[in-house]
């Protein structure tokens, strides 16, 4: 079972890489763009939604949020287009992090903080 999961993360990695491919190239449909730009982004964000210290909710968003995106996206993208961007991906293996995607999460946190600050003052 723990081969499985292993194996599930690497191909869930290697999407994720592939998504990033894809958001370039222009046979990739808008939607699946729109989708796969925001699940990049929060995947490679050095900042998460749910920070990881926070015990079990921490890694909800790893564990849920992203493959569900990801595996939206990936249905999204046409099977051969899809097949040619994994291919592209095992040989770049690694993106760098996102400071864009870390920006918006950043923004995300703010905009939650004063939301809360101002129910709690009001």
């Amino acid at each position: 079972m723990i081969e499985k999961l292993k194996s599930w993360a690497r191909t869930v990695k290697t999407d994720i890489v592939s998504l990033y491919i894809a958001l370039k190239d222009t046979r990739t449909p808008l939607l699946a763009k729109v989708i796969a730009v925001s699940v990049v982004t929060y995947a490679l964000s050095p900042i998460d939604l749910i920070p990881d210290f926070i015990p079990v909710f921490g890694y909800l968003d790893d564990l849920l949020i992203v493959p569900l995106g990801v595996a939206i996206a990936v249905r999204l993208i046409p099977s051969n287009l899809m097949a040619e961007f994994r291919a592209m991906a095992i040989e770049h293996e690694r993106l760098p992090p996102s400071r864009i995607g870390g920006f918006i999460i950043a923004c995300l946190w703010l905009f939650g903080l004063t939301a809360c600050g101002w129910w709690l003052f009001s």
